[in-house]
């Protein structure tokens, strides 16, 4: 496949390095700096220009493209990117956006724009941090076979139950897979005797009542998250006080600004919005923000947001959920305190990213920045796979891969040694990224 990217910013450079390995990969900047910087980490076409521009795009190969990906950080640009580009080609387009406005747009008429699929940053990051607070103690939350099939990631805590406990002593769930511990920079396929650590993260795949369940048992002192406190009414914050209003939950929200504040109270009716300076420490005492389920800071700043957050965390928050829009940060934050770091150019980067992968998946979703990935297909007659118990195919795989579910019918099956996988039956599995060329071709 043949990937043009337009902006080789943290999004479209994460991009380009995830693509590079398998597919011929174009890159397009106004920043010849930036540019070159990239062909020197990974193996692409380098073009110093404006994607916007039909020459530019010629030079970049664009006639031979499969795929467009425009993913500047102005959204205008990127839509007028694709427009030009479908005038000279065939390619797949499909733009990176910050305001929803566009992609209510652009689903109300496909094609709109002349773009084949839109990615809105800002939405994005809301469902992403709306999916971590609807599971206490979770990193990272996704969802396969139309929502049968959850996969969670979670930090195991020194106080947890299962720190220091073998996989075969913590696996009490029966529709519920082990899929991998993340130690460091190490990838572990768990098995019975591997002993769970304090701070090891730990991947997990099953239905969904298995997975709460299982959330509930490694951080007993967890509540369900009801009391949720958004600070900062941006874009982002008020996305995510909808995801939450539409899940039943009742936030409340924090917004500085006057106007903003009433503009919020008009749209969000099932939100209470507070107008007060969320730095304000004896403002988040009155509020009992010491009773919060979980505070999610998204105020426009990085700064401001690690200093709600670690405030909340300070006066008693249980969880504290970030937006770190520096890329460079997000370790950081985690590291001083706040629970989990949301970056939305990483979030983008892996969505446009997945979504290229899409060709040979049903979904696909990515670990800790390409560690490994998680992917569902559909079970074919070539597949390894077909028509063998686990035990005897998996045998064939590389190390690092894991059958964590899988659905025939409708139904949900739980994976064991001695469950023959059918032809159509939709697996989920999980692969490290160091074999995962291999284990795709043979899936």
């Amino acid at each position: 496949m043949y990937v043009v990217i337009v902006g080789a910013g943290e999004v479209g450079s994460s991009i380009a390095r995830s693509l590079s390995d398998n597919h011929e990969v174009a890159v397009i900047d106004i920043d010849g700096e930036r540019v070159e910087s990239l062909m020197y980490d990974a193996d692409i076409l380098g073009v110093e220009g404006d994607g916007a521009d039909l020459d530019t795009l010629a030079e970049a190969g664009i006639e031979k493209a499969d795929v467009l990906i425009a993913s500047t950080d102005d959204d205008e640009t990127n839509i007028v990117t694709c427009g030009t580009a479908m005038t000279i080609a065939d390619a797949f387009t499909i733009s990176r956006v910050k305001s929803a406005k566009f992609l209510r747009t652009w689903q109300q008429s496909r094609r709109a724009f002349g773009v084949d699929h839109m990615v809105a940053t800002n939405l994005l990051t809301a469902e992403n941090i709306a999916r971590v607070i609807g599971l206490p103690g979770a990193r990272d939350v996704e969802t396969f076979v139309n929502g049968m099939v959850q996969m969670a990631e979670f930090e195991i805590q020194g106080s947890s139950p299962i720190a220091d406990q073998t996989v075969a002593e913590a696996d009490r769930y029966e529709s519920l897979t082990f899929a991998a511990v993340l130690r460091d920079d190490d990838v572990i396929i768990p098995r019975g005797e591997t002993v769970i650590r304090a701070d090891d993260d730990i991947v997990v795949i099953g239905s969904p009542e298995s997975v709460r369940t299982f959330a509930a048992a490694i951080a007993p002192d967890s509540n369900a998250t009801q009391n949720v406190v958004v600070i900062g009414g941006s874009d982002v914050g008020y996305h995510t006080a909808s995801l939450l209003q539409d899940r039943g939950i009742k936030p409340r929200l924090v917004e500085h600004d006057h106007d903003r504040a009433r503009e919020l109270a008009e749209e969000l009716e099932g939100t209470t919005v507070l107008e007060s300076d969320a730095t304000d420490r004896e403002f988040l005492e009155r509020e009992h923000i010491a009773d919060a389920d979980a505070v999610v800071a998204a105020l426009d700043s990085d700064e401001k947001n690690l200093l709600v957050a670690l405030l909340a965390k300070r006066l008693g928050a249980q969880r504290t959920v970030s937006v770190v829009n520096a890329g460079e940060y997000v370790d950081l934050f985690e590291a001083v305190g706040v629970d989990v770091a949301v970056n939305p150019r990483e979030a983008t980067a892996e969505e446009i990213t997945r979504f290229t992968r899409e060709y040979d998946a049903e979904k696909v979703a990515i670990i800790e920045s390409d560690r490994a990935e998680v992917l569902e297909i559909e079970v074919t007659e070539e597949s390894v796979l077909a028509g063998r118990p686990i035990r005897e195919s998996i045998q064939e795989f590389p190390s690092g891969v894991v059958v964590g579910a899988i659905s025939r019918g409708g139904e949900l099956v739980i994976p064991r040694g001695d469950t023959v996988v059918q032809r159509d039956d939709h697996v989920v599995v999980f692969v490290d990224a160091e074999c995962l060329d291999t284990v795709s071709d043979m899936l």
